[in-house]
């Protein structure tokens, strides 16, 4: 059975990611100033686009190498 996890998991992290990132770069700075300044939604963003990337990278690879 060819079940890859890292393939969906890849996905969901990157769209929730995406999601995340385009909340911080349109709210309202204001609600960050009691995060010291810190927009903490862009930044977590684009961990998350980043952790889906490399999550969808490794599924993707190990689908080519795998044995048919």
């Amino acid at each position: 059975m060819n079940l890859d996890i890292r393939l969906p998991i890849g996905i969901m992290f990157g769209s929730f990611g995406v999601l995340l990132t385009a909340f911080g770069l349109f709210s309202n700075p204001e609600i960050y100033e009691k995060s010291l300044g810190t927009n903490i939604n862009l930044d977590w963003g684009v961990v998350l686009i980043v952790f889906g990337a490399i999550m969808f990278f490794y599924g993707r690879r190990g689908m080519r190498k795998s044995p048919q």
